[in-house]
């Protein structure tokens, strides 16, 4: 071993609720993503939907899944390795993915009550994972360094 360079410890840091909380959230952004497609579905048959922001909407909602499910390996890779770096950069893609929920939130064509509880229900889901994993991203930190 090189001087200098601190070895990892045999005490597991890797947080089981952090883990539990991506598993969740994983299957809940499905229902999300199924539910939001559906909604813009009936949106633009029902109401007066203009096409450009039809298309708008439907490509930010698959720039949010490709999003999430960066977001969601990077998390999961992150704390299974106890790596800082992949939580970070976890920490970065939330912070865009609730920009993005705020935005079918507050600033879509039509805003309906489901998309507001569906909005809703993500955007908690999105600060309990915040926490858990700068909760996570901390005691790597303070073991490592």
């Amino acid at each position: 071993m090189a001087v200098g360079m601190q070895a990892k410890s045999s005490v597991v840091l890797s947080s089981v609720l952090l883990q539990l909380m991506f598993y969740i959230s994983g299957i809940y952004y499905v229902f999300y993503f199924l539910s939001s497609i559906s909604l813009i579905i009936y949106k633009s048959n029902v109401l007066s939907y203009p096409a450009e922001h039809l298309a708008v909407d439907l490509f930010l909602l698959l720039i949010m899944a490709l999003l999430e499910a960066l977001r969601l390996y990077w998390g999961v890779c992150g704390n299974l390795r106890e790596n800082e770096g992949y939580i970070s950069i976890n920490l970065a893609a939330t912070v865009g993915s609730v920009m993005l929920a705020i935005y079918f939130l507050v600033w879509q064509s039509y805003v309906l009550r489901a998309d507001l509880i569906l909005n809703a229900i993500l955007l908690a889901a999105y600060a309990l994972n915040g926490l858990l994993a700068f909760a996570t991203f901390a005691r790597f930190s303070s073991v490592y360094t």
